[in-house]
């Protein structure tokens, strides 16, 4: 797909070219890209800039692309849980997935998240995400009926096959009531096409028993999703994360990265504490779980980034809250120029 960007750096509104009618037939099709190699570094789940229920920010989806981008970022993940996948609508997202993979041209791989209760709806929309110029896709369970274990290796059996591009595993608990135990996460090792996890469990011990997993398949990609449990994630044998504060400060999350790879452990946790001092307050601005999408969106909204328009049922922060978040980026930014990032990553 050619890439929407003008000449000029701005973004035409031009009608999109249409490959939104998956082709679920033709399950021979070769992927366009694939992920043979273990995908290392930050991975933002990148919020999906919305400035109506079912329109796209484009203005503001170019600049978060070409900010993250900029800030060293190894790979997108788009349609993940920070980017309110499940609660788009079918034609949202096939737009969001075109439009990203045509923003990126390449330059990082572009995961999508295919997640849905649907099982053609995921096949769907991975078809379409090969299209793009997607490099792999991500699905957790399906979340609506709770699936058991032996469920869940069927699942594989029939949708593996018939994706056309490499599946990450996407392991969320907390939102879909089930987890791919580290029994199924074996049995998915035996198929060539899955090709890593991300873990948002919080669970360490879970953690670790994945990597102590790596014995059976040393390509394989695990990262973390939790950023709090980034660096210690990293020395468990992680190979990155999927943090959603990247989207925010891209490079704080990467000059962590690099200097744990780098075997600077002092200045990685240095990192980590102001990782944990972005949590532990913007995330807690709000009252609910959805506080943390809305305060890196309401922070990126503030940043001039994009609009902080939200799915439904979930509303953009508030005036009042607004305020709060306002005060609050200048102290983390001013946090920030102190610690001196390496701005060339």
């Amino acid at each position: 797909m050619r890439g929407i960007g003008t000449a000029g750096g701005g973004v035409t509104p031009a009608v999109i070219p249409s490959i939104l009618v998956a082709r679920l037939n033709d399950v021979t099709q070769e992927p366009r890209a694939d992920v043979t190699r273990t995908l290392t570094g930050i991975v933002p789940p990148m919020i999906t800039p919305m400035t109506g229920p079912d329109e796209l920010d484009m203005p503001g989806l170019e600049r978060l692309v070409e900010r993250l981008l900029a800030g060293g970022v190894s790979g997108l993940f788009v349609l993940g849980t920070t980017g309110e996948g499940p609660g788009l609508g079918y034609r949202l997202r096939r737009e969001l997935v075109e439009r990203v993979c045509g923003l990126v041209r390449r330059r990082v791989p572009v995961l999508v998240g295919i997640t849905d209760t649907a099982f053609v709806e995921a096949l769907g929309l991975a078809r379409l995400a090969a299209d793009a110029g997607a490099e792999a896709v991500v699905a957790a369970p399906p979340y609506y009926l709770p699936g058991g274990q032996p469920e869940l290796r069927e699942y594989l059996d029939h949708l593996v096959p018939k994706l056309p591009l490499p599946l990450f595993l996407y392991n969320m608990p907390a939102l879909t009531k089930v987890s791919f135990e580290l029994d199924t996460v074996r049995y998915a090792m035996d198929k060539p096409r899955v090709v890593g996890l991300k873990d948002s469990s919080g669970d360490m011990a879970y953690f670790r028993g994945v990597v102590e997993l790596l014995k059976h398949r040393p390509e394989w990609s695990v990262l973390v999703g939790p950023e709090e449990l980034l660096l210690e994630a990293l020395t468990a044998g992680g190979h990155g994360g999927v943090s959603g504060g990247a989207n925010l400060f891209p490079d704080l999350y990467v000059n962590l990265f690099r200097a744990f790879r780098a075997g600077d452990r002092r200045r990685a946790q240095e990192l980590q504490d102001q990782v944990l001092r972005i949590s532990g307050s913007l995330y807690r601005i709000g009252r609910h779980p959805s506080a943390v999408i809305k305060g890196i969106k309401c922070a990126l909204a503030c940043l001039g980034v994009c609009d902080d328009f939200m799915a439904e049922p979930f509303h953009r922060f508030r005036a009042a809250e607004r305020v709060l978040v306002e005060r609050l980026l200048e102290k983390l930014e001013s946090e920030m120029d102190g610690l001196h990032l390496d701005k060339s990553v």
